[in-house]
Order: structure tokens, then C-alpha cells, then sequence
């Protein structure tokens, strides 16, 4: 039986979470956590609860934490867990290289897992891709399209970045210089290794990311479309699962976890 700890347990992710946890025959929801002043209710879980995040992980021991939040709450819940000992599985995006860089040391002090999406399906993208991206030679420009719902904070996805940071990478470029996320007036021809990411908010979409392939007399498009948040959830428990029995030493993500 795992532990767990649900950081934003009355969040949209975290209510999943929280729901995945309960129907599940070998997790245990250890503990909740929330903000100050959204903790109404929590009690009713039948689990340690608050809002001081050392106060509720000092309380359970060894519980591995799943935490989608913000990047300023993830650093500050990782600097109390890498005393405490807990495992911490992070699902946060918007995260700068700075902010990822203190991620790194943190994951030499306690089990850290970080990964932008957790699904099985974007996973498995982040290994064709690449080799899609081979196959096809330079003759194809690459571009990324994602869409979410109309409550996302970040733009473009942690999802779409890492995508098209893998497909950049398989070409041998460098994706910091050649992404584009933005196009707006006569700006000339697309160059050659540019890689567009475009972001469309609205309605509830949970998360479409499509991958462009577009050569001369044809294109071809890859598309993952996730129908629930309970997809990413239940990547996230999985990871949890896996993590409570690693070491620190390395940020793990979900190539890890599924072996791939």
C-alpha cells in the first residue's frame, strides 16, 4: 500500500486525484492539503488535512506527495520535503530553466519525479516523434498546435514545449533558438529550422497537442486529444506507485517509470 499526499485537493486536478486515490485497491490517501481559506471540507476526506505544508507532511512520514500547483508552490513544498523525506511527484508547468535547474538539486536530496504530462499516450509520442522526425530528413517543416481550456495560466503547454523540444533535438537543433511562438505582421518567409508552437485557449478541452509535419505535396499531422483529467491522474498515482521505491540521485520523469 502507497501513501499519498493530494496537494489542491479541491483544485480540478486535485478532486481527481483525490477521487482516483479512493477507488484504488493499493493507494491510501495519507494526507490533503489546500491554500488558506479554500481548506473548508477537507476534514471530511478521513485524512491528515491543512494548509502548512511541514505541519501535514511532518505528520506522514514516507508519503509520496503529487503535487499540481504553481511553480513558486512547488519549490517552496519541495524545499519542505527534501527535509521531511517525502517523494514528491510533480505534475507543475510553467517552469523557467531556473526554476527546473533548483528542481534538479532538490531530486539529489529526495525522490523526485517530474514529468509535463503523465499520459501513457504523449509518452509513447515523445519516442516516435523523433524518429518520425528522422525518417522524413529536412524537407518537412515541423510546427506544434495545442488547445486547452479556457482556465490554463500557461501558454504555451508544458506538454507542446517538450514535444517540440524533442522533435527540434532529433533534427539537431537547438529548440531555445529556432521556436517560434508567436507570428504577427510581415515578418518574411518561415526560415528553414523555425519550429512554430501555437496555443488555442477555450471551452473545457482537457489538452490536444498536434504535431505538423509539412512537406512539399503533403503534410502529415500526429494527434494526441485527451477526453479526461482522470487520464493524467491516474499517470500521476502510477508514477507515485513507482516512486516510493527509488532513490534520489536524478529527476526522474515517465520514461522511467514506464521503461521506455
Amino acid at each position: 500500500m502507497t501513501d499519498v499526499v493530494i496537494i489542491g485537493a479541491k483544485g480540478r486536478m486535485g478532486d481527481t486525484l483525490v477521487r482516483c486515490v479512493q477507488q484504488s485497491d493499493d493507494l491510501k490517501l495519507a494526507a490533503v492539503m489546500e491554500r488558506s481559506g479554500c481548506e473548508e471540507g477537507l476534514d471530511s476526506l478521513g485524512c491528515v488535512c491543512g494548509t502548512d505544508a511541514q505541519e501535514v507532511l511532518t505528520k506522514v512520514p514516507g508519503a509520496v506527495v503529487v503535487d499540481f500547483t504553481s511553480p513558486a508552490a512547488t519549490l517552496k513544498l519541495l524545499e519542505i520535503a527534501s527535509v521531511t523525506g517525502n517523494p514528491v511527484v510533480i505534475g507543475t508547468t510553467g517552469m523557467t530553466n531556473e526554476e527546473l535547474a533548483q528542481v534538479e538539486e532538490f531530486a539529489k536530496k529526495v525522490p523526485v519525479f517530474l514529468a509535463p504530462n503523465m499520459s501513457v499516450g504523449v509518452n509513447v509520442l515523445l519516442k516516435v516523434l523523433p524518429e518520425l522526425v528522422r525518417m522524413l530528413g529536412d524537407a518537412y517543416d515541423m510546427e506544434m498546435t495545442e488547445i486547452h481550456h479556457n482556465k490554463k495560466v500557461d501558454s504555451p503547454s508544458g506538454t507542446a514545449l517538450k514535444l517540440a523540444q524533442c522533435m527540434a533535438e532529433a533534427r539537431g537543433l537547438v529548440y531555445d533558438e529556432v521556436k517560434k511562438h508567436s507570428r504577427d505582421g510581415i515578418i518574411g518567409a518561415r526560415t528553414k529550422d523555425e519550429l512554430g508552437v501555437m496555443a488555442v485557449r477555450g471551452g473545457d478541452v482537457v489538452g490536444d497537442h498536434t504535431a505538423y509535419f509539412l512537406g512539399p505535396g503533403e503534410r502529415i499531422e500526429v494527434t494526441h486529444r485527451a477526453h479526461s483529467r482522470e487520464t493524467f491522474a491516474q499517470g500521476a498515482l502510477r508514477a507515485a506507485r513507482w516512486l516510493s521505491e527509488q532513490k534520489p540521485g536524478k529527476l526522474y520523469d515517465m520514461a522511467d517509470v514506464l521503461d521506455v
